[in-house]
């Protein structure tokens, strides 16, 4: 009996005591949520080498030194851990390559709530292979278009002889023609025009403003240049220029796959662009963007594309394609220094007058 009246007695109070315990709990201030980073310029490569300093450089290497970058942030979902600068404003990025890695990083990146890249101004930094005729090693190119390689392919042995390649449209019948009426995909799933055009506003100042970037140009560039004559491009000095890039799968060289890279620019731009620059990743860096665009994750008309030329898409005179392609590439190292000097000139440029530039596109 004196065991139960005791139970009888402190029940109220462990009842009581159990309530508040429970609304404590309950009232008990939440853990504020971290504020996702003000990101206002991503810079993204697409490689690199061994370590990220000090050793033989990738696209990525030379950002982080000449930035000099510590911070490094976990990116599960992309390939390499992410560099940031102090204030975490700049976000450097190894993409992947060829086009699915790269534009899977990129969708990752813009979906990751750590960061707040609706304001963010995105910049493609990497090496390429130039036209010959429009640029020699060593060059920066600011893209106004980059075009895709969605095409039909007959192999060339099975072609018509007139054709001068096996390329054409998929919507088309032949080489060189333009068609997107019929076609196998009504709906919009195939995007058979596969050319975007990036901001021209954008893209012009940038071009403006790196005029005077003074570009590395070494004595090993010299026996690059005299492979060709003396009249082509290909032997002038590096220089920043604008026009097309042209992104896909394949790595290709040669004289025949070049004519092919300056029809499909032309025909896919509507006689618009011109073909500068080879690359495997940037169409589908850019479909991604466009896709981040259209849900306002990101602001799509505040992309910029730069390629340096590290060699050209097409042998020169008394060289076959095959040993063109397997000689190597002389001009990578000079290529990556030019990107950096290029690009880091538009990058500070932006995040050093932000408060003009985040709420107002160049």
């Amino acid at each position: 009996m004196k065991l139960i009246s005791f139970v009888q007695q402190i029940m109220p109070h462990a009842l009581s005591m159990g309530c508040l315990a429970s609304l404590a709990l309950t009232t008990a201030p939440a853990k504020a949520k971290e504020q996702p980073w003000d990101i206002r310029a991503v810079v993204l490569t697409t490689y690199e080498i061994g370590e990220d300093t000090g050793d033989r450089a990738g696209e990525f290497q030379p950002w982080i030194e000449g930035e000099h970058l510590t911070e490094k942030v976990p990116f599960p979902l992309g390939i390499h851990p992410i560099y940031t600068d102090a204030q975490h404003h700049l976000l450097v990025v190894v993409t992947g390559t060829p086009i699915a890695p790269a534009t899977t990083s990129v969708m990752a990146l813009a979906t990751d709530p750590r960061f707040d890249l609706r304001h963010a101004y995105w910049m493609v930094d990497g090496i390429s292979g130039f036209d010959p005729t429009v640029a020699s090693v060593g060059s920066v190119s600011i893209a106004d278009y980059v075009v895709g390689d969605i095409t039909r392919y007959i192999d060339k042995r099975e072609a018509p002889k007139e054709w001068p390649y096996g390329y054409f449209m998929i919507t088309a019948q032949k080489p060189n023609q333009y068609a997107l009426s019929g076609g196998d995909a009504p709906d919009g799933s195939i995007q058979h025009n596969n050319a975007f055009q990036l901001n021209p506003s954008l893209v012009h100042w940038a071009y403006d403003l790196t005029q005077t970037v003074t570009l590395s140009d070494p004595p090993q560039l010299e026996a690059q240049r005299k492979l060709y004559k003396s009249t082509d491009v290909a032997a002038g000095r590096p220089a920043v220029v604008s026009g097309g890039d042209f992104g896909s799968d394949t790595f290709w060289h040669g004289k025949i796959m070049t004519g092919f890279a300056r029809d499909w620019v032309h025909l896919l731009t509507q006689g618009k662009s011109h073909f500068v620059s080879s690359d495997m990743e940037d169409s589908g860096i850019l479909e991604a963007l466009t896709r981040l665009g259209q849900a306002g994750r990101v602001d799509s008309s505040r992309v910029l594309v730069l390629r340096s030329a590290s060699n050209y898409t097409e042998q020169p005179h008394g060289m076959t394609a095959v040993q063109s392609m397997n000689s190597g590439y002389d001009g990578e190292k000079v290529a990556l220094d030019n990107g950096y000097r290029v690009g880091s000139r538009i990058i500070h440029e932006l995040l050093q007058h932000w408060d003009k530039f985040g709420t107002q596109t160049p």
